[in-house]
């Protein structure tokens, strides 16, 4: 698959002057909320509405969706507010009952993106569709993995493709219901520039204080569009209540959003660009400098360990390290998550080398 202008025509011919927006609750629950919350979003920036059918649920025993009755409810709602429609497929089954209910846009959810054979009768069972196909990145963060799952989309002649970035599962703690690992969708970006790409607050934050936030930054990222869960009663909506925002809250989130431009041609904006850029050069040059002597450090701890008989690994100087770190991370303005990430790298490439010396 080559990045192609093309890539972009189903999302230009909504002819919109802001970014696409895709809303509605997590599940269809009843018809008369379906209908409600249509209602409540026809006349906004919402051009796709958005309701689960179909609920995979990590554990058994919770609710898992209405199943194929809330198709017929997207129907009368489409009929009624003239909303494009868009649901989660996850079987072939979905895709046939889908597509005999003529809805407009579907997307391939994280869980199934992780599987290839799955996406595999997914695009099988959609050869050709003229319909908009979305595929949320994988559970695990893996571009390759991501990225295969458009493919075999693309491979069975599916020309409308975007895709959704919305978080990677971690066990690690954080502020996010997902990490956001921006930079896999960055390079997704750099591979593909005109593959739309969307971005799930919702599923990232888990907590619709954060969405406005999230949704700015990926704007910032020149992301394409957003899709936010609503619900007219999020606190008893029957999944996922914390992460929805009422129509109204959503509305407000969408005029508050700034829509920055992909670029300034002016010879004022070019040349503090270049200076800046410039001067970024030099440092990361320093930056590399600085590692390969410290991997060097690295070498010579290794080559005294080796000799002394001692293992690689030493929990508690490491854990100190860390601590230390984190601390003198913050006085420089650097979140605890970005030197968690960067020194858990250095550290493992550390022991990298260390084993080379114990392997010599």
């Amino acid at each position: 698959m080559e990045n192609k202008k093309e890539m972009r025509k189903w999302l230009e011919d909504f002819n919109l002057n802001h970014p696409l927006v895709i809303a509605g609750p997590c599940s269809a629950e009843t018809e008369d909320q379906v209908l409600k919350i249509a209602h409540e979003l026809k006349d906004s920036k919402v051009s796709v509405f958005r309701a689960g059918i179909w609920k995979p649920r990590t554990r058994p025993g919770g609710f898992e969706g209405v199943g194929e009755i809330g198709l017929k409810w997207l129907q009368k709602a489409k009929k009624e507010t003239g909303l494009l429609m868009g649901t989660e497929v996850a079987t072939a089954a979905h895709c046939k009952l889908a597509l005999e209910h003529d809805i407009d846009v579907l997307w391939v959810g994280a869980r199934t993106t992780a599987n290839p054979f799955a996406v595999q009768e997914i695009a099988d069972t959609l050869k050709g569709t003229d319909k908009i196909v979305l595929v949320k990145n994988p559970v695990n963060p893996d571009l390759a993995l991501w990225l295969g799952g458009v493919e075999r989309l693309h491979m069975a002649g599916i020309e409308k493709l975007g895709v959704i970035h919305r978080g990677f599962s971690t066990y690690e703690k954080t502020k996010y219901r997902n990490i956001p690992e921006w930079q896999i969708a960055i390079e997704l970006q750099n591979k593909f520039p005109d593959l739309p790409l969307i971005i799930d607050p919702s599923h990232i934050t888990g907590d619709r204080k954060m969405i406005f936030e999230v949704t700015q930054e990926a704007l910032d990222l020149n992301y394409d569009g957003m899709i936010i869960e609503t619900h007219y009663d999020p606190d008893n909506a029957w999944s996922d209540a914390a992460q929805q925002v009422t129509p109204d809250a959503l509305k407000k989130i969408i005029k508050d959003l700034t829509i920055r431009k992909t670029d300034d041609t002016t010879d004022e904006y070019s040349n503090k660009m270049t200076k800046l850029r410039a001067n970024i050069d030099v440092l990361d040059a320093n930056l590399l400098e600085l590692l390969g002597k410290r991997m060097k450090v690295a070498d010579e701890i290794g080559q005294v360990k080796k000799d002394a008989n001692v293992a690689i690994l030493q929990n508690n100087r490491w854990n100190e390290i860390l601590g230390k770190m984190i601390l003198e991370g913050e006085k420089k303005g650097l979140t605890e998550e970005f030197v968690l990430r960067m020194f858990k790298a250095i550290h493992q490439e550390s022991i990298g080398h260390q084993e080379k010396v114990f392997n010599a």
